[in-house]
């Protein structure tokens, strides 16, 4: 059964979040011209991504269940790795979150999107650095008929608003506020039924710059964190209903994480969480996907899961067909529902 149809159906099953049933048809098969092909977003369905920029799995496992209650929901509800990889190129949060939404790797030479600052270019677009045109999952959920929204607490994401005019229908950014970043997010939550939402928490980055990453204060902001991604969840389980996809750009240790070859920089987490989402290991439920263990595999071959497999995996949950162009997870088969 197609993600879509599994998706719907345990919507039907699952009391935890209101949504509306709708009907179940497969989506078309992968292409890297599928946006003509896209069948309208299924109604009732909705994704919520949510980055914590910075985030350390160390960290998670370090503060525990009792401290992160809401970290912990997802790890032990949902289908987990705490052992994804970012971008082999670059440990950095704007080209990261680039190949989060384009599932293209960084280097334009090699078809990546060519993101490679990581600060607030006025006049920049990610087509202007790929040198072509370049598709993004807003692009693919607005020609499907769906709607998008962006909130942020760093400037240099309206890079995807001038990138993606039609396709980011809200950006909401508030430098270095988390708390109002996620006030906002929580309430267009409630107040509108998007089929897909890109929430950026920037506080343990900040932290992690500050006072180092692994730090005690580092490990009070992503407590901080995760009582964040509570008013998130409580959002989308009580008005909204639909599933949850956390990852991050890159980890930290030490004074930074742009050290792209430090197992504390590569490493993050990939949890994907809602109902019919199975419960368990990401690796384990995806043997094509290698497990890297404690290595840094080159973007060829068989692959680990990484945080550029998260646009093709929306798609798919939303019954489309995958990212024009995208180079990670382009025939939708990162598994995460249960038969």
């Amino acid at each position: 059964m197609p993600a879509r149809a599994r998706l719907v159906a345990s919507f039907l099953v699952v009391p935890l979040l209101a949504l509306v049933p709708a009907a179940t048809t497969t989506h078309p098969s992968a292409s890297r011209t599928a946006v003509e092909e896209t069948a309208a977003v299924t109604p009732g369905v909705r994704v919520l991504a949510v980055s914590i920029d910075g985030l350390n799995p160390t960290a998670l496992t370090r503060l525990g269940r009792t401290a992160l209650p809401h970290f912990w929901r997802l790890l032990d509800e949902g289908a987990t790795t705490l052992n994804a990889r970012t971008q082999y190129e670059l440990t950095k949060t704007l080209p990261n979150h680039t190949s989060m939404v384009t599932g293209r790797r960084i280097a334009r030479r090699a078809g990546g999107h060519g993101v490679r600052w990581n600060y607030e270019r006025g006049a920049a677009t990610v087509q202007k650095a790929a040198g072509e045109p370049v598709h993004s999952v807003f692009s693919v959920v607005r020609r499907a008929g769906g709607s998008s929204a962006l909130f942020s607490t760093k400037g240099k994401f309206r890079l995807f608003k001038r990138s993606w005019p039609a396709g980011v229908d809200r950006i909401f950014v508030r430098e270095q506020d988390d708390l109002a970043v996620t006030k906002a997010a929580a309430a267009d939550l409630v107040a509108r039924r998007r089929a897909f939402t890109f929430v950026h928490l920037g506080l343990a980055d900040q932290a992690g710059h500050a006072h180092g990453f692994m730090s005690p204060a580092y490990l009070r902001a992503v407590d901080r964190a995760d009582a964040l991604l509570g008013r998130l969840l409580r959002a989308i389980g009580r008005k909204v209903g639909g599933v949850v996809v956390l990852t991050a750009d890159h980890g930290g240790l030490g004074p930074s994480h742009f050290q792209v070859a430090q197992l504390g920089d590569y490493r993050i987490p990939f949890v994907v969480w809602g109902p019919g989402v199975q419960h368990g290991d990401l690796y384990a439920m995806n043997p094509t996907y290698a497990n890297p263990r404690r290595t840094r595999p080159r973007p060829v071959g068989r692959q680990p899961v990484r945080n550029g497999d998260l646009p093709n995996l929306v798609t798919d949950l939303l019954g489309l067909g995958p990212v024009p162009g995208s180079q990670f997870n382009v025939r939708q088969r990162l598994r995460v529902l249960a038969d």
